[in-house]
């Protein structure tokens, strides 16, 4: 069996090449950003056929014959792979078309890129799509093929979950980048904090599993990732450690039949509580269930939310300074309807431009 994997160089990629390792699965093609460097080691240990680099300047780093350029790049590389799965770990929105186009080449795809989803998910066959996120693949393995009531997902509550609210409203970048359970890249954990990144898993399972009625609590321990409710009135748990390898190995394996994670242990767990997400602790989460009603918006979240971080980045406003800012936006193109995937791209711009004005 043979790989692509787009993103090799970040977290799920590296993950994934562990994997690989591991299997002896040969990997076909790998994609970076700009991290030359661990790509090079990459290359060196897989050898794949084909590379792509997104930041054209630095080509000529790259140490390979075959080397692509930026999403066009990406896109003719996976038109040219003979691999038939393809891991998505591509961040943002320029994940979109890899995602569009690998389903198109009639290829498994191993999703990591929640983006897609939240994007464009109204036009996407999920059919041939298994997600890579720990809390999608919980419900995956929990529902086997069973139909739910509700899907519940699990947040850990970001940064500010212990906070005075009073104190959130001006805090500060270094602030929201301390997450109480784990160490990870910049955007997502402010999204954990300000809980966009849950709003977007939401969208995310919409599509997945084709249903509205979904919901996310937090808890605490970041043990329990998904929980289904039946229509018995039963709910069960899925309950791991959390290492993204096992989702991994599941979205591109034939078959898992050997240990991946050691198992959870019970006697040294702290007590599992459930918790609400609270409007007044998570203001974003005043849009929940107009976004799961509407889920073409989006495109909106998504735009609003990269800008509205980009300028708490630079410090023009504090945290709730810049979850307004979204909120200000999505209110502003709750009438946009796309019909057309290209619309998408339209609308994406639309918003983009509102968010130069006006943030």
């Amino acid at each position: 069996m043979s790989i692509i994997v787009l993103g090799s160089t970040g977290s799920i990629g590296v993950n994934t090449l562990n994997i690989a390792r591991r299997f002896n699965l040969e990997v076909e093609a790998i994609t970076a950003n700009g991290n030359v460097e661990l790509l090079n080691k990459q290359i060196e240990e897989f050898k794949p056929r084909f590379v792509a680099i997104g930041d054209g300047r630095k080509r000529e780093l790259v140490k390979h014959k075959r080397v692509f350029i930026g999403i066009d790049g990406i896109l003719e590389m996976l038109e040219l792979s003979s691999s038939k799965k393809v891991v998505n770990a591509l961040v943002g929105f320029f994940g979109l078309k890899p995602t569009i186009k690998s389903i198109e080449l009639n290829k498994e795809l191993a999703l990591a890129n929640k983006e897609s989803l939240v994007i464009g998910g109204e036009f996407i066959n999920t059919a041939k799509i298994t997600p890579i996120d720990s809390e999608h693949f919980g419900l995956w393995y929990l529902l086997n093929g069973k139909k739910p009531n509700r899907l519940i997902i699990t947040a850990s509550g970001g940064a500010f979950r212990d906070w005075e609210i009073e104190k959130i409203k001006n805090a500060k970048l270094a602030d929201a980048l301390k997450h109480p359970n784990w160490a990870m890249g910049q955007k997502i954990t402010i999204d954990s904090a300000s809980m966009v990144n849950k709003l977007f898993e939401l969208l995310e399972a919409r599509w997945l599993f084709n249903t509205p009625k979904i919901d996310a609590l937090i808890e605490r321990n970041s043990i329990v990732h998904a929980l289904v409710e039946f229509i018995d009135g039963t709910t069960t748990a899925q309950l791991s450690n959390t290492d993204m390898k096992l989702p991994i190995a599941y979205a591109i394996l034939d078959r898992v039949t050997e240990p991946i994670l050691k198992p959870v242990d019970l006697l040294k767990l702290n007590a599992i509580k459930f918790e609400e997400i609270k409007e007044e602790r998570y203001p974003i989460w005043q849009i929940k269930d107009h976004l799961l009603n509407n889920p073409q918006m989006g495109v909106v979240l998504n735009r609003a939310n990269e800008a509205a971080i980009e300028g708490f980045i630079a410090q023009k406003y504090g945290f709730f300074g810049m979850v307004d800012k979204i909120l200000n936006a999505y209110k502003e193109f709750t009438n946009i309807k796309a019909n057309t995937l290209e619309d998408i791209f339209k609308i994406d711009k639309e918003v983009e431009q509102f968010c130069k004005r006006e943030f």
